[in-house]
């Protein structure tokens, strides 16, 4: 079971969602065409299998509209399911729920369509001892949703923000002016609880930063020879991170130069929804 988010957090994404669709004058569609008091029963079903995730969303847009409205989930979030499985059945008055029709499904069906391509993922690297993990490249204010499907995936949170980690990157490498004196200030600075990270992106830099015992290195664009060489010399002393231009294609081979975690920003910048449908029944 993947632990849920909380309603308080995903509740303002899906009232400004419903305010942009619903604009000043509300569904007219649904007002010119249905009868205010009709109720509608319907279910959400997938048309491609996947990987469920952000059920709430399909909830919480519903009951905004119509808090007595019924909401039943058939599957749980993370749950791989086939092609035609339905994920939950509602019914409620016909307006709201027609009205509350998009905002659900752009939510769910990107959510699920990060979980599946999350799952493709770490299938891909099944029998390594490496974990995948997700970037910031998120849509914004949708973070702490796209991060949670990422979790349903199977996959790891990398930070969530620029609060929770100190990661220096190659432009903080630059004003610092090496890679070793942007880790010695930032060890100097961090509180006992926050971690430091710095990317490297060759060999030389990768001593350097070992030198001032980091808490994680990200390895940027290696080659996996390069890669490989990282890890010996690293010989387990500090967790390696590898990323940049991985893909389902490379993925195997990245994991299996020895790497622990394999950071994929593709896993919430360049995914396509999973095909879910709202049909009447």
């Amino acid at each position: 079971m993947i632990p849920p988010l909380p309603d308080l957090l995903i509740a303002p994404v899906i009232r400004a969602a419903l305010a942009e669709d619903l604009g000043r004058a509300g569904d007219v569609t649904a007002q010119a065409c249905v009868p205010a008091d009709a109720e509608l029963a319907a279910s959400f079903a997938v048309r491609r299998g996947g990987v469920v995730a952000g059920l709430a969303c399909a909830r919480l847009a519903l009951a905004e509209l119509d808090p007595a409205a019924r909401f039943e989930a058939a599957v749980a979030d993370g749950q791989v399911v086939a092609a035609g499985t339905v994920l939950a059945t509602v019914r409620g008055n016909a307006r709201a729920v027609l009205a509350a029709e998009r905002t659900a499904l752009n939510l769910l069906g990107r959510l699920c369509g990060i979980a599946t391509l999350t799952r493709d993922y770490v299938d891909a690297v099944a029998g390594t001892p490496v974990r995948i993990a997700d970037t910031r490249k998120t849509t914004p204010g949708l973070r702490a949703l796209e991060k949670y499907a990422v979790r349903c995936g199977g996959g790891l949170n990398h930070r969530f923000g620029l609060d929770d980690a100190i990661l220096i990157k190659d432009n903080h490498v630059a004003a610092c002016g090496s890679v070793g004196e942007a880790v010695r200030r930032a060890k100097a600075a961090a509180g006992h609880l926050m971690k430091v990270e710095v990317e490297v992106d060759g060999l030389e830099q990768l001593l350097e930063a070992l030198a001032q015992a980091p808490d994680v290195i990200m390895l940027d664009n290696f080659t996996l020879a390069d890669l490989r060489e990282a890890v010996r010399l690293t010989a387990g002393r500090v967790p390696l991170e590898a990323s940049g231009g991985v893909t389902l294609q490379t993925v195997r081979a990245i994991a299996e130069t020895g790497v622990d975690v394999i950071s994929v920003g593709a896993l919430t910048h360049s995914v396509s929804n999973l095909d879910v449908g709202l049909d009447a029944i």
